[in-house]
């Protein structure tokens, strides 16, 4: 079975009687369920790109009296491009990403960056080009945009 939902700002869609947490980074966006026997596939409705996946709470009984609930298409497949997420370096010129740090010099210190996150690999898109670093984490990308700098009143 599927079923259309709309995230909402903590993460968490209700199905049934049951909030399940989807993911942080879906927030407001709509999104497909597939109820599997032991899991649920979060994918987006229009391109059937996997997002996430969850254990499923839903007994048999639940999921037959779900709200607007309609038969499984084909099943959602996984992107295989790197995730791209921006973050804005420190005042030393280094970022964070997926719980990694990575050091670019103060050259870049304030600067949005742009950085693609594969399985293996980030690559930094600098001024001076692209910068390719080896992966130390498994962390899942829970941020896309980075934060706007923070503005200091002024005295006047």
């Amino acid at each position: 079975m599927e079923v259309d939902r709309t995230v909402n700002r903590t993460g968490s869609v209700s199905l049934g009687q049951h909030i399940v947490l989807a993911a942080d980074i879906l927030g407001g966006r709509r999104v497909s369920i597939r109820v599997e026997e032991h899991t649920l596939m979060f994918f987006d409705p229009q391109t059937r790109e996997l997002l996430r996946t969850r254990p499923n709470p839903l007994s048999p009984a639940e999921v037959a009296r779900l709200r607007g609930a309609r038969p499984a298409g084909p099943s959602p497949q996984p992107v295989d491009e790197p995730v791209r997420v921006q973050r804005r370096a420190s005042n030393n010129g280094v970022i964070m990403v997926v719980g990694q740090k990575v050091a670019l010099g103060r050259v870049h210190a304030g600067k949005t960056l742009t950085i693609a996150v594969s399985e293996t690999h980030l690559a930094v898109e600098c001024d001076d080009g692209v910068r390719t670093v080896r992966r130390t984490t498994d962390q899942a990308v829970t941020r896309i945009r980075a934060h706007r700098p923070r503005l200091v009143a002024s005295d006047a």
